[in-house]
């Protein structure tokens, strides 16, 4: 059987992991899935993945679960039984195992906090027993056939090294990264560690810097604090709501209208709905806090003044300002190549020949295919966070993660396997 390997257990390896069990118990061929993750299962939406302090809520509904859209399009026949095996780990079904689904229903559908979105992945890994594999990854290499090499550091340092036929990478990497080592300028995983104890410092003048989810649910907790103003600073010309109407969200959902739009088209689409937004609550929870202000441009300096810090930014058009404040977060979210600096020197000279060039985001999103794996590979790399541009918006998000599994566990072995079951049962 086929080994597939995902790095974090968040959900779309839970998805991935899900579908392929799903299959399998409906004897139908599906690799092995192996997950390894370095703190828990949903690590990241609780306390301890520093990208949360786990009490803000979900920007998107949690019945776009594990399963949504359940429209499998895995095996011709046989695809409303996928969707109805998948339903087993819903977000419905966890609730009403956990006796809350009418009061839920009651409250009107309200999105859950993160550490319950949490709750729920780690539910649906204990539902399917999910073959877990605690530990850091530490090096990525894939040799001259097919497979890949995943050297794994567990929390006592024993080394141990992992080999799959494929590698999905997901999650936003390190939320240790700040723009400036400085004990007022703090990375999102120190921002969320400190107002977690209580202990954010004392500022009047406080600034987030990043205009999308991770800058908005800082801002969420910021308001909370006693301060004079709060500023925002992206590089768009206002801070922008995520569209939420039938249509844009029909994109995610279904991503078979992406083929036809144009390139310009598409980063239209992203730019207005998914990267550097607000979700419409914390947009709304903001609108009456006349502290919050938006500061456009870029930050290319910060330089400590006495008891407060200089930020210079920068715009196209015109000429640089300086802004003082007392606090600093860096919200810039994650880092769409941060997985390359675990990739041997041969690795990575074999994924910039299937790339064609230099490995740089653009490049990279370009070489993604239907499956949501680079092209020119001899052992599959998926990487549905850089999926965006060239498959549709929802892949790198929680819009449509029954579709993603279906893309990814569709390896041509698996389909030629599927083929042959289904000509034996016809006869």
């Amino acid at each position: 059987m086929e080994t597939l390997l995902v790095v974090g257990a968040g959900p779309k390896a839970l998805a991935v992991a899900a579908k392929s069990h799903v299959l399998r118990s409906l004897g139908m061929a599906a690799p092995r899935v192996v997950v390894v993750e370095a703190h828990a299962v949903g690590g990241n939406w609780l306390p301890t993945g520093g990208w949360t302090d786990g009490q803000h809520r979900l920007g998107t509904s949690p019945e776009k679960d594990i399963g949504f859209p359940y429209h499998s399009t895995w095996a011709r026949g046989r695809n409303r039984d996928i969707d109805h095996a998948m339903a087993a780990f819903s977000w419905t079904t966890f609730l009403i195992e956990h006796g809350t689904y009418a009061e839920w229903i009651d409250r009107g559908r309200p999105s859950p906090q993160h550490h319950v979105w949490a709750k729920y992945l780690q539910w649906v890994a204990k539902s399917i027993d999910l073959e877990l594999v605690l530990g850091r990854v530490d090096r990525i290499s894939h040799g001259d056939g097919a497979q890949w090499q995943v050297d794994v550091v567990d929390a006592d340092g024993a080394r141990s090294e992992l080999t799959a036929d494929g590698l999905m990478i997901t999650g936003p990497g390190r939320s240790s990264r700040a723009l400036l080592d400085h004990p007022r300028v703090l990375s999102i995983a120190e921002f969320w560690d400190r107002a977690g104890r209580r202990t954010l410092p004392a500022a009047s003048r406080a600034a987030v810097i990043g205009g999308g989810e991770t800058g908005g649910s800082a801002l969420d907790e910021l308001v909370r604090h006693e301060m004079l103003t709060i500023s925002v600073i992206s590089p768009l010309a206002t801070l922008y709501t995520r569209g939420e109407s039938f249509f844009e969200n029909s994109l995610f959902s279904d991503p078979v209208k992406w083929a036809a739009l144009s390139v310009q088209e598409r980063r239209d689409v992203i730019r207005r709905t998914d990267r550097g937004v607000f979700s419409v609550r914390v947009q709304e929870s903001l609108l009456g806090d006349n502290r919050v202000h938006h500061l456009q441009g870029r930050v290319t300096k910060i330089a400590p003044q006495g008891e407060s810090l200089a930020l210079t930014l920068s715009n196209e058009l015109r000429a640089d300002q300086v802004h003082n404040f007392d606090l600093v977060v860096d919200a810039t979210g994650g880092q769409p190549l941060w997985f390359l600096d675990l990739f041997d020197q041969r690795t990575a000279d074999q994924l910039e020949l299937a790339v064609g060039g230099a490995l740089t985001q653009t490049r990279i999103e370009s070489s993604i295919g239907y499956d949501l794996a680079v092209g020119g590979l001899a052992g599959k790399l998926y990487l549905p966070n850089m999926a965006a541009m060239a498959q549709g918006p929802g892949f790198p998000n929680l819009s449509c993660l029954g579709e993603l599994s279906d893309r990814v566990l569709q390896t041509q072995p698996a389909r030629a396997r599927a083929g042959v079951e289904r000509a034996a049962a016809s006869r």
